[in-house]
């Protein structure tokens, strides 16, 4: 029997808009209504668990802390794959006090067993995590975003680490500063991105490594509702509330969306991708055979 994936959550009990690190961040909106907010961060978090668990995952929740509120995004926390974790280094200082929390939680999964080798990036190499740096399991990669928060130099640091190629993806837009908010390759080979978000270097990268008939441009709207920034587990993609225009173009390629409302996570630039790690990728990862070696030979 195929093993469940296995998914990191944070508790959003210290959840709060009270810093500007991204042109989303709505502090002001934040404070109008504070305690709305947190209750409804609080359900978006278990709508998540509760979608998450429904498309076949295994959940794992850590505790949030007092002082560090986007703790609740762990896709910045490592890129994991092959039970190996590389911890990030946080560029904005805000968030640099999370780097020895989720290193800690680290230690303890390896200590558990999940993951066999912790590892970080060098001071002063900034690399946020799986939000920059998304394996894609049909071609055998990962596409690692910089530009934006995560710097050139982290991408050596990366194939080194894992051993796998790295193909680069020049982001240069603040309102899409991570990778995953503009980029989801999925398991039928097909990749969703939104083509203002790189540069044209990095644009015709994506066209060269990706079949058209396998690439989906995402709209303004898409990548404003964060329906970028989403879990894809088999044929099943979670979602902040999708524009109906995307969610009919998945379900006509065989996927099941599941929109969930994430709004007080989007008040922080982030979506249901960003408020989950997955511990279990693997290379060995068994896929659709339709999106297998669809890649263009070679990576540049």
């Amino acid at each position: 029997m195929t093993a469940k994936p296995l998914f990191l959550l944070t508790d959003p009990a210290h959840y709060e808009v009270s810093y500007v690190i991204n042109p989303w961040m709505a502090p002001d909106e934040w404070s109008r209504d504070r305690a709305h907010h947190q209750a409804a961060a609080r359900e978006g978090l278990l709508a998540l668990k509760r979608a998450l668990e429904a498309a076949g995952a295994k959940v794992r929740v850590m505790a949030g802390v007092m002082g560090l509120p986007d703790l609740v995004f762990p896709a910045n926390a490592a890129i994991v794959l092959d039970r190996r974790a590389l911890v990030a280094r946080f560029s904005c200082s805000e968030r640099q006090g999370e780097e020895d929390v989720f290193l800690r939680e680290f230690e303890q999964l390896k200590r558990e067993g999940f993951i066999t080798a912790v590892g970080t990036f060098p001071r002063g190499v900034f690399q946020e995590g799986a939000g920059d740096c998304i394996w894609d399991q049909n071609r055998d990669w990962f596409w690692a975003g910089f530009g934006q928060r995560s710097v050139r130099a982290s991408l050596d640091v990366i194939e080194n680490f894992f051993g796998v190629p790295v193909v680069s993806l020049e982001l240069v837009s603040p309102r899409f500063y991570h990778l995953d908010v503009c980029f989801l390759p999925l398991t039928g080979g097909e990749v969703v991105y939104y083509p203002p978000a790189f540069s044209e270097a990095a644009r015709a990268k994506i066209r060269a490594l990706v079949p058209a008939d396998l690439l989906i441009e995402a709209s303004d709207a898409d990548a404003a509702a964060f329906s970028v920034n989403a879990v894809n587990i088999g044929r099943s993609i979670i979602m902040a509330r999708p524009p109906e225009r995307l969610k009919k173009i998945l379900e006509a390629k065989g996927y099941e969306v599941t929109g969930i409302d994430l709004a007080p996570f989007m008040m922080s630039g982030g979506g249901a991708y960003c408020m989950t790690l997955r511990l279990d990728r693997s290379r060995d990862e068994k896929t659709s055979a339709a999106g297998l070696n669809r890649a263009a030979a070679g990576v540049p």
